[in-house]
């Protein structure tokens, strides 16, 4: 784009301002060598906006700017951040960890040098750790709150900042809303910080040990059932994507006697993560090298974790030969893990199983037959860590499980968010469970389909980018607000609307969603998303199993027909 001299004199300010600001000489030397090139443009997409933490966090591409995620944005957040926890806590307490990604561990280290600056003690991973390890350290070392320096299953030039609250999950309102405005009144000229051994000397500073892995160790495995797997002989096939999800899940494998394969080129941690266009188990390209290894192997299941390991992605045999394997979507996984939890708790009729509302209903309708308890919350595990929290006083009911279609799957309530190792390792057990009652986890699959139906789901995801793409959205979301009962969309007649923004009574807190069932029990919900320029569409279909043969024609059918109305 061609700029003017305002805008150029604009930018060139802000370049040398955060030049001026930054602590770490790579990402200053990135900005220097673009205005030593008079990279105009390059500059501008650099510093055109200020990339924003919002209330789950903060997520960028890694690089010099205010439009990236680089030392100085992480320090400014944490500023922030810290002086709300001061407001808030009379000495408080911080918990820290990171994933493979790039600077992942130097972004922990300047965050955790920030808070020891504002005399905020901090207890900091100084490997690589998982999601669900961190959940785990906020409870046992007390810790009022968190942060995972990670961007998740996201493309390796980003990275990103989450913090999590004292019930192990990430932060909700009002603390969210609140360190928002915090970080937002954050002078970069007046972010503090100390220096590594000084934060050691006085003990702001405190290096978790390995006794906290094994404290988590022990209780996944207090939380299986161990006796099962004894004298198993299953194989396992398992791909970490360079992540850190490789030593939890394996020694746990190993403490059970089960013996594992791991894919060689994608076991080490790698934040390029150069066998994959992006680090994702729902991404049938991710999960292939583990596939083969499978195949190679005769492997009884196989797994993939992404690399901050709060996601989980399995892949089961098709037949006896082991030549080909199944990849399961997001729900087919959560139905199979709340129908076999609901078999083995033997006080199910008090059990709570809780779901995002864009998860599929076979959750429910299974719950239901077992006489559980089924909740629906908005997208976003922060949303499930509220209910186990609510729960933990409670005595007639008890957490069993959470889920979301995105691959987030919980059943330890001492947790606070996702969990893909434990659920890794309650997969294996499953595996052997109905192996030893002469049948494959298809064929369970299977049985779950006679008795219930077809529970089909399918995504639709449209970006609408800029000032004009926000318009638009604005106006798809309006125009669906519009919509009556009795009238029909796709040529399907609506039953029931509901508009989780404007109606009362819903039991969700307001939520720019729009959820429509039509009179032929199917379901679509409409979604912006939080992060990114995108409406999301949710399509639900129930389909008996008598029809199965036809199933994959009527659901292009359906989908062609909604896809022309949107």
């Amino acid at each position: 784009m061609e700029l003017s001299e305002k805008e150029k004199d604009e930018v060139v300010k802000k370049a040398n301002e955060y030049i001026e600001q930054e602590s770490e000489a790579l990402f200053r030397n990135e900005v220097i060598n673009a205005l030593d090139e008079q990279a105009f443009d390059e500059l501008y997409d650099r510093f055109y906006t200020s990339l924003s933490f919002g209330t789950a966090g903060m997520r960028g591409v890694i690089g010099g700017g205010s439009n990236r995620i680089n030392p100085l944005m992480i320090r400014k957040v944490t500023q922030g951040l810290a002086d709300y926890l001061n407001e808030s806590f009379e000495n408080p307490v911080m918990a820290i960890a990171f994933d493979s990604r790039n600077y992942s561990e130097l972004f922990a280290r300047q965050a955790a040098l920030t808070l020891c600056a504002n005399n905020i003690k901090v207890y900091l991973y100084q490997k690589i750790r998982p999601v669900p390890l961190l959940s785990f350290a906020l409870k046992h070392l007390k810790a009022n709150a968190g942060i995972v320096i990670t961007a998740s299953h996201n493309p390796a030039k980003y990275n990103g900042y989450k913090v999590y609250w004292d019930h192990g999950g990430q932060v909700t309102e009002p603390h969210d809303n609140n360190i928002v405005e915090a970080v937002n009144k954050v002078d970069p000229t007046k972010i503090k910080s100390m220096d590594y051994a000084e934060a050691l000397e006085k003990k702001l500073l405190v290096i978790i040990g390995k006794e906290t892995d094994e404290h988590y160790y022990d209780m996944v495995l207090n939380s299986l059932n161990t006796k099962l797997f004894e004298k198993n002989s299953v194989t396992v096939a398992y791909t970490p994507l360079h992540g850190s999800g490789n030593k939890p899940v394996r020694t746990l494998l190993d403490k059970l006697g089960v013996e594992c394969k791991v894919v060689e080129n994608q076991e080490l941690p790698d934040g390029n993560f150069p066998t994959v266009s992006m680090p994702n188990p729902e991404d049938p390209q991710a999960m292939r090298l583990a596939i083969e290894l499978a195949i190679n192997n005769g492997s009884d299941i196989v797994l993939g974790t992404d690399p901050d390991a709060d996601r989980l992605g399995i892949a089961i045999p098709t037949d006896q030969t082991k030549t080909e394997y199944q990849l399961l979507n997001g729900n087919q996984i959560a139905v199979l893990l709340v129908d076999y939890l609901l078999q083995k708790d033997d006080k199910a009729n008090q059990a709570v199983v809780v779901k995002s509302i864009v998860t599929t209903d076979l959750v429910k309708a299974i719950s239901e037959k077992h006489k559980a308890t089924s909740i629906d919350v908005l997208t976003g595990f922060k949303y499930i860590a509220q209910e186990i929290e609510r729960l933990e006083t409670s005595k007639d009911q008890h957490f069993l499980f959470g889920c979301e279609e995105s691959y987030g799957y919980l059943f330890l309530p001492y947790l606070g968010d996702k969990d893909a190792v434990s659920a890794a390792l309650l997969s294996v057990e499953m595996l052997i469970y109905y192996n030893k009652m002469g049948k494959t986890i298809q064929q369970r699959l299977e049985e779950i389909y006679t008795e219930f139906g077809i529970y089909s789901e399918k995504v639709l995801s449209y970006t609408y980018e800029g000032a004009s793409g926000q318009q638009k959205m604005a106006s798809i979301m309006a125009s669906f607000r519009e919509k009556q009962v009795g009238s029909t969309f796709a040529d399907l007649k609506i039953k029931n609307k509901i508009d989780l923004l404007n109606d009362k009574g819903t039991g969700l807190p307001p939520s720019d969603v729009i959820i429509l069932e039509f009179e032929s029990d199917e379901k679509l919900i409409i979604r912006p998303s939080g992060t990114e320029p995108k409406i999301k569409y949710y399509l639900f279909f129930k389909t008996p199993y008598s029809e199965k043969g036809e199933l994959d024609k009527k659901l292009d059918e359906k989908v062609s027909r909604i896809k022309s109305e949107l």
